[in-house]
């Protein structure tokens, strides 16, 4: 417990700092900003600053901090430092730096970014990579809820029209009559369960690894885990660290602020806000697989399922390791009904369906303003909307039959999307290194993380089983060659420029 106290501390200091240090280097100002300049009273319009906030944390987190922390931890105590230092020097600083960009180029999206400090090129292949990355999220976050909800009441394809026929209007509507109003109520209820899950922490002070008995592979040794430390865990832990996800999302809440000086709250404390969530489920995580917290929250029935074998394993009879049996999904019904009874359960239940839910119908209509962006087409009538949205949903509900025919091919398809989230975090690490140097600004705010991240995702591309699958160290070798590659080119770049 003392490296999660510790932690959130950090968090708490670093936000009252490092968020300082970025703000004095970016130079927001009193210009007049889009939402005042661009009103059209359906993607730009002003909003109260804690409800773009609010909105913000829900778009950026949905259940990345949640899921993804307790799938870190099964890594062990290192995932504490990747998710303090990451958000604090990572991903706080890329989602401030990248939202106020986007709030100085009229709200413009990372692709029209990407364009401006990096290319043509890049811009239409990151546009081409983020549409399918947006529908891919969408259509995952379509079917995932629905099978949740038809356990309890209804049909599963019932539920598959209903969640769509909601993206439909999330998609369409003013970002003031669907998003404005329900996105905040979902994040409070999600504040609302971390804070009642680390509580029940600081209750029950269970005895946990901390970070000073070892950094190593923890889950090798008492999970069964094959996937090396680095850099599985950097990917794995995205949302809560770093995610290029939420350049994506930033741009519509660039749309709806009054004062530039209200980047540092709403963007980087965003981050650290959901940085806290991971802490608070990576330490619940810790609980749960390290400390056999599994034993006391599970139902007798389950618990008898297990025994342990020679080499310190607990798997079923079938073979079945922890880590298999309970994915981080089961672990989140599980810890809230078991903690807080039939109250935890309906948190819970927010938890795994109202933020996927929330999270894939800004993908779709981050997807709209894309294409909007690329083709120039306004969209004040609800005409030119629809007419942008349609092919958005075609795709997306394609993507959903297929889905639904090859559930388990999916599974396979997002661990893609988790590279990507983080390909794109390296790519707008870079776009922001490009413009601070264009500024003659201390561009190394942003060139340090870019640096790591481009070495992460290279190295995950090449040693990944469902990608490459190389042994580790040619692996190591390419992702090296390849930063010092990026870094190269930045030093040319810069001296020609």
């Amino acid at each position: 417990m003392f490296s999660f106290i510790i932690s959130v501390v950090a968090l708490f200091v670093g936000y009252m700092i490092y968020s300082r240090v970025a703000e004095r280097v970016f130079g927001p100002d009193d210009r007049e900003t889009p939402a005042i300049r661009k009103a059209d009273k359906v993607d730009y319009i002003v909003l109260p600053s804690w409800r773009i906030f609010m909105i913000q944390f829900l778009n950026i987190a949905g259940t990345g901090p949640i899921f993804g922390a307790i799938m870190g931890m099964w890594f062990g105590p290192a995932s504490y430092l990747w998710i303090v230092f990451g958000c604090i020097f990572g991903g706080a600083v890329h989602d401030y730096i990248s939202g106020m960009l986007s709030l100085r180029h009229d709200g413009c999206g990372l692709a029209e970014l990407t364009g401006l400090y990096l290319g043509g090129t890049a811009r239409k292949a990151l546009i081409v990579f983020t549409m399918m990355m947006m529908v891919l999220v969408g259509a995952f976050f379509v079917y995932c809820p629905a099978i949740i909800l038809s356990g309890i009441w209804g049909d599963k394809m019932m539920w598959v029209i209903i969640i769509f026929l909601y993206y439909v209007a999330t998609t369409m509507l003013p970002i003031d009559k669907v998003i404005g109003r329900i996105y905040p109520a979902f994040a409070l209820s999600m504040l609302f369960m971390v804070i009642a899950m680390a509580i029940v922490l600081f209750i029950k002070q269970p005895v946990l690894p901390e970070v000073w008995d070892g950094l190593g592979n923890w889950g090798a040794e008492r999970l069964g885990l094959t996937q090396p430390l680095f850099p599985a865990l950097f990917v794995t832990i995205a949302c809560g660290a770093v995610s290029g996800f939420h350049a994506t999302q930033s741009p519509m809440m660039a749309r709806c602020m009054k004062s530039e000086r209200q980047g540092r709250p709403i963007f980087y404390g965003a981050m650290v806000t959901e940085g806290l969530v991971a802490l608070v489920w990576a330490t619940i995580s810790s609980y749960f697989f390290f400390a056999d917290g599994w034993r006391e929250v599970c139902a007798p029935e389950v618990v008898q399922l297990f025994t342990t074998g020679a080499d310190g394993l607990a798997r079923t009879a079938e073979g079945t390791t922890l880590i298999q049996y309970f994915s981080a999904p089961t672990v989140v019904t599980t810890i809230c009904a078991s903690w807080l009874g039939i109250f935890g359960s309906i948190l819970a239940l927010l938890g795994v369906v109202a933020a996927p839910i929330t999270t894939g119908g800004s993908s779709f209509r981050t997807a709209r303003l894309i294409l909007a962006e690329s083709f120039g087409i306004k969209q004040v009538s609800a005409r030119s909307r629809l007419l942008l949205s349609l092919p958005v949903f075609a795709v997306g509900i394609a993507l959903l039959a297929w889905q639904i025919g090859n559930p388990s091919g999916f599974g396979t398809v997002w661990q893609y999307v988790a590279w990507g989230t983080q390909l794109m975090a390296a790519l707008t690490l870079w776009v922001c290194t490009v413009y601070l140097a264009r500024e003659h600004k201390f561009y190394w705010l942003t060139l340090l993380p870019g640096i790591f991240m481009t070495m992460v995702v290279s190295d995950f591309f090449f040693v990944s089983p469902t990608i490459c699958g190389l042994p580790e160290v040619p692996s190591l070798i390419i992702a090296a060659v390849i930063t010092l590659t990026c870094i190269i080119g930045f030093i040319v770049w810069k001296r020609k420029n």
